[in-house]
């Protein structure tokens, strides 16, 4: 394949090219190895050289992105921009009986693949923050490019085309907020080494230290699954019934996502390991919770502790029964930086099984803590006017070991 040519085409030349996509004999591997690969490199590296070298700002102002954190935002998202393609094959697959179109799981990845074409060249423009807004003008082009190519690639009639193409924007925005999400919370790490598996019945992406994977077996699964929600969607929709079909709608979306990596622990299991009090602080607000959305559900603590001198607001979630998010992870909770400046300290570091990151004013204003158990319980740790030394005495009244002891049922 020609990278250069294939971009031109389906950027000017829509309705010529996707016939040809159609009937080109491929696999996902080579669709990503021959171009995904490339093209989702653009926005991510523009993303680094503009935010992290140029610098944004006005008034005289300029403003960068510390260059250790821009090269973990650039990973995380060149990762998760490859995810994305494929999360969202998955759903349009999904969608394509509902809309009068066919099941075709190739054809799906070549959809999202090639109609992501002009998001990923447009991301150019963040090469210079003040033009990052024509990026998302390129990015609406993409939704016209999915629009062109349902009739050929997913057999839908022309007349459901729109249909089909909203629901399919409206699944990408959620997706994108989950995935960004996932990006600010584990964003971090080095160097990206990408591999796509060739042959082999799975597909990764590799970063140092840690690896994503799509297994083919739990994918015929999620299929299965999202099959199943889609007829009971079809059925609510024929029957006019708006909330029986948010709710296939959402389970769908959830096995999309991978669904549940097993039980999520109840927060009343989770507030056990909340003291009373921190290191001579009071807990002063206390809430349990637990969020259901999309076909996932995700177990909360939050605490506020207060002294005379300072305070620490504590956060316990169940990151590890969502593996949409379990997926980002690795890109955090595997490295290891030890960053210092003339006013702030970073470190990112494991103990036994536990990853660490630490970021912490020297002047003793702000300090920040996150652990990750290796049961997919995050703990946030936030000091106000507290020094590290002052935060990590406080930490340590938490029963790390007991919640890092929780079998998560399946």
């Amino acid at each position: 394949m020609d990278i250069v040519e294939r971009v031109k085409a389906i950027l000017l030349k829509p309705a010529e090219t996707w016939p040809v996509i159609e009937q080109e004999a491929t696999d996902i591997g080579r669709i990503y190895k021959e171009y995904l690969l490339i093209l989702a490199a653009i926005p991510a590296v523009a993303g680094f050289i503009g935010m992290s070298l140029i610098g944004f700002g006005g008034f005289g102002m300029s403003f960068r992105i510390p260059l250790l954190a821009g090269l973990g935002n650039m990973v995380v998202s060149y990762v998760l921009s490859l995810v994305m393609v494929f999360v969202m094959s998955l759903i349009a697959n999904a969608l394509a009986p509902t809309f009068g179109g066919e099941k075709n799981a190739l054809n799906a990845i070549k959809l999202m693949a090639y109609g992501s074409t002009a998001a990923m060249v447009g991301g150019i423009f963040y090469l210079l923050p003040s033009l990052s807004m024509l990026a998302l003008v390129a990015a609406l082009y993409s939704i016209y490019l999915i629009y062109t190519g349902i009739p050929v690639l997913m057999k839908a009639p022309v007349g459901k085309a729109a249909g089909y193409t909203a629901v399919l924007v409206v699944c990408g925005i959620v997706a994108g907020v989950i995935l960004a999400v996932a990006s600010a919370l584990f964003g971090g790490g080095r160097g990206m080494g990408p591999m796509m598996g060739d042959g082999s019945p799975n597909m990764s992406i590799k970063v140092p230290g840690a690896e994503i994977s799509v297994d083919t077996a739990k994918l015929e699964e999620a299929s299965r699954k999202m099959e199943e929600a889609g007829k009971r969607l079809e059925e609510a929709q024929a029957k006019g019934d708006t909330a029986a079909a948010s709710k296939a709608m959402g389970e769908m979306f959830g096995a999309a996502l991978g669904g549940q990596g097993g039980k999520p622990f109840q927060p009343e299991e989770l507030q056990k390991y909340i003291p009373q009090s921190l290191g001579g602080m009071e807990r002063s607000e206390f809430e349990a919770r637990s969020d259901a959305a999309m076909g996932m559900n995700i177990s909360s603590v939050t605490a506020k502790y207060q002294g005379s001198d300072g305070g620490v607001d504590v956060k316990v979630q169940d990151i590890g029964s969502v593996p949409a998010l379990a997926m980002a992870m690795g890109a955090w909770a595997q490295s290891t930086v030890n960053r210092e400046t003339a006013d702030e300290v970073e470190r990112i570091f494991q103990r036994d099984g536990v990853s660490f990151k630490e970021e912490y004013r020297k002047d003793g204003s702000e300090s920040e803590m996150t652990m990750m158990l290796p049961n997919g319980i995050l703990l946030e740790f936030q000091g106000n006017n507290l020094d590290m030394d002052a935060l990590r005495t406080a930490a340590a009244r938490v029963d790390v070991k007991g919640l890092a002891g929780l079998k998560r049922e399946k």
